[in-house]
């Protein structure tokens, strides 16, 4: 459920009553979303969060469901215990229920939540993967959103419980978002997030409650199998879209956009732009962090490390040590994950980028870099063309230990140096944005740039040693905190820059696993098997039966990365029996995603010596309370689910409030931070016995020795 307001602070006490044809109804927007149970017969069952209005008079409360994406099944009940129900809302509609006076609530027989939505948390849950997102706002794009027919403004009514709503995200015009009480004393902080299939914007106070924000998707190019491309400048063009759009929120909360301190940027790693330094247009489409298209090229570099080696430091390297000299210097394995590799392939296949590096006219960069540069002016006003540390260790070209690029590495893919960006920190002023790109923030300085994953680490304010998260979303990506201490992997992890906490600041590592498959196994379920009509619906199937029934589903759909990196994998559902019902296969989709982090942290647990003391979690899957239960099971630890769940965005928030001491944030004094998203969390703990968990994860580990290395077996039949 989602409920926003216009013209009024959300979460302030106040209230204003817009006129009406009717006798001053209140007003509330609620997103309606698919139901699991059919009918409202038992709207109590699931446990569902409740929404307490207290009606004036005979008044008309409306609903509206502008903009849905599906439905769900509810019911009223009134003072007197007696149920009224209203079943199955269709999408979009306008819901007027015609209340007694006193006390009436709104009870769901469970509610599901889209992206960032949130109610308390003992609502019921969902799992909500990026791409799902995508496919539920299709639904919104049908028609025209449905509009209030009444005079005046939206707003909340001051006795909405606070704590049954929190920051939902609407996909792709969201609204003003938080409930709690807004802190505008200091001003407020704002982070754009490049995410691979979306941009957003979004505003923070100091406490880290959502003032403000708004979200767009842009395009995804599919030209051939295998590859996945963006252009550049529809990034661009939805971040300034974004920005605008946010402020624009800002201001009909009350709010002037001079309120806007300072913003960052977060972004999806490795993708790779290429540009003009004359023009500032970009010279080809954007190469995304999962296109594969350059496998041709990671073997070239493999065949050239086996017969030419590399010379790192002086050094000649060659096989194996060559292999891990290049481990050492970077953290990263050849892989077409990484940056330099999907560079090399534009510059061998695209002629206009081969003859800009040849005519020293090549800007080479991230999603980070790309932005900075517009968003500081572009070609005509100067833009600013850097990388911060954390986008730079992804791109197989810097050196952990100097944070610089590295001279060997620059020679063995034959760039020149002045293609590439200055490297920066995390967390200091760059530049201030550009008239031209933002009229509204003109002048705001830029400052904090993060990469997505490392900006969640910070978000979820895992800033000691052995500290850990996990983003769950199409795939799932785990960091581990290993302090200033670089730590190498020997289980097939990467080590990559978590953050610098300033220009010449301390410089923190992580060690990285990423998953993957995650949401897509559920969105799998859905549109090709069919199982589920929704992703939410996986939690509710998969807790209709008490485990898998022996079923076991690696889910190697193109491969496993890590601790594996097996690109002859399979995918493989494996122990199905006559009694195997569709239920079985969703727990074991999840307990797939589930014991795939297990051997992640299992990795990290051995390189670093230190054991976990509890993960936090974000991402769409984490809506699920049953996937969170499966995962705390599964792993043998705590999972920490906090109640907002942005940390991406808060993450370059705080990096970049940091940069300007907003509020008194300082990153490298993270009890500055104390009083930041303190809103409460929900912590899932193992319920099954030891002996169990250790008898699934041998079975889990057999079904991935059948796994890897199958199109290899089936190739040479």
């Amino acid at each position: 459920m989602m409920v926003s307001s216009s013209g009024s602070r959300l979460g302030n006490n106040s209230a204003k009553v817009g006129t009406s044809p009717e006798a001053s109804p209140h007003l509330c927007k609620i997103d309606y979303q698919r139901p699991i149970h059919n009918g409202a017969s038992n709207p109590s069952a699931s446990g569902g969060s409740k929404v307490t209005l207290t009606p004036k008079n005979n008044s008309t409360i409306k609903f509206t469901s502008e903009g849905a994406w599906a439905w769900t099944a509810e019911a009223l009940r009134h003072k007197d215990g007696t149920m009224a129900p209203i079943g199955v809302v269709p999408e979009p509609i306008h819901l007027v229920l015609l209340v007694p006076t006193g006390q009436v609530s709104l009870r769901s027989c469970r509610w599901y939540f889209l992206g960032a939505g949130r109610l308390n948390q003992d609502a019921g849950g969902a799992s909500v993967g990026v791409e799902s997102r995508r496919d539920w706002d299709s639904h919104s794009k049908g028609g025209p959103a449905t509009k209030l027919d009444t005079a005046g403004s939206t707003f909340a009514p001051s006795h909405f419980s606070p704590s049954s709503i929190r920051t939902p995200t609407l996909i792709p015009h969201s609204s003003i978002m938080s409930s709690n009480t807004i802190d505008a004393q200091h001003g407020f902080v704002g982070a754009l997030d490049c995410g691979t299939t979306s941009t957003r914007f979004i505003i923070f106070d100091p406490l880290a409650n959502i003032v403000a924000e708004h979200q767009l998707e842009f395009p995804q190019y599919y030209p051939q199998p295998g590859w996945h491309s963006h252009k550049a400048e529809e990034i661009a063009e939805v971040s300034k879209q974004c920005i605008e759009g946010a402020v624009e929120k800002l201001k009909k909360a009350g709010y002037e956009a001079s309120s806007v301190k300072a913003i960052g940027i977060t972004n999806q790693r490795e993708t790779a732009v290429a540009w003009s330094k004359k023009t500032g247009k970009p010279l080809c489409d954007a190469i995304v962090w999962d296109d594969s298209r350059n496998k041709g090229e990671v073997l070239h570099y493999e065949n050239t490390l086996k017969d030419k080696g590399i010379e790192i430091g002086g050094k000649l390297f060659k096989g194996q040590e060559a292999v891990d000299a290049l481990a050492e210097l970077t953290g990263l394995k050849l892989s077409t994950y990484f940056s330099a590799i999907k560079l090399h392939w534009m510059i061998k296949n695209y002629p206009e980028v081969a003859a800009a590096h040849e005519a020293d006219d090549l800007l080479f960069g991230t999603v980070d870099s790309w932005v900075l540069y517009e968003l500081t002016g572009g070609a005509a006003n100067g833009g600013l063309h850097l990388i911060d540390v954390t986008n730079a260790s992804r791109t197989l070209l810097m050196d952990l230990a100097t944070l610089t690029f590295s001279p060997d590495l620059l020679k063995f893919f034959s760039f020149r140096p002045s293609i590439l960006p200055k490297i920066v920190s995390s967390s200091q002023v760059y530049g201030k944005i550009h008239q031209s790109f933002s009229p509204s923030l003109a002048g705001v300085p830029i400052g904090g740039i993060v990469g997505d994953q490392q900006a969640a680490l910070v978000g979820n304010k895992c800033f000691k040693d052995g500290e850990a998260k996990n983003t769950y979303g199409t795939g799932a990506f785990l960091l581990f905190n290993t302090g200033e201490k670089r730590v190498g992997s020997k289980n097939g992890l990467l080590t990559t820059v978590a953050y610098q906490d300033g220009e010449g600041g301390k410089v923190f590592y992580a060690l990285e696993g990423s998953i993957g498959v995650a949401g897509s196994a559920v969105k799998w379920l859905r549109d090709q098997m069919g199982m589920i009509q929704s992703a939410p619906e996986v939690n509710v199937l998969a807790e209709s039966v008490p485990d898998a029934g022996g079923v076991y589903f690696v889910t190697a759909f193109s491969g496993l990365l890590a601790p594996y990196w097996d690109t002859g994998a399979g995918g493989m559902l494996i122990g199905i029996s006559q009694y195997t019902r569709p239920a079985h296969i969703a727990r074991a989709t999840l307990e797939a995603v589930s014991y795939m982090t297990r051997a992640v942290i299992d990795a990290m647990r051995a390189d670093s010596g230190v054991e976990l003391k509890h993960l936090m979690v974000d991402g769409g899957m984490t809506n699920g309370d049953v996937v969170m239960q499966i995962q705390a099971d599964v792993g043998g630890f705590e999972v920490v689910r906090p109640e907002m769940r942005e940390s991406t965005a808060l993450g370059s928030a705080l990096l970049a409030g940091s940069a300007i001491r907003f509020a008194g944030w300082d990153v490298s004094k993270p009890e500055t931070l104390k009083d930041v998203n303190t809103k409460g969390s929900t912590s899932f703990k193992p319920k099954i016995d030891e002996a169990t968990r250790e008898k699934g994860w041998k079975a889990w580990k057999r079904a991935v020795e059948k796994s890897c290395g199958w199109e290899d077996v089936v190739d040479t039949e």
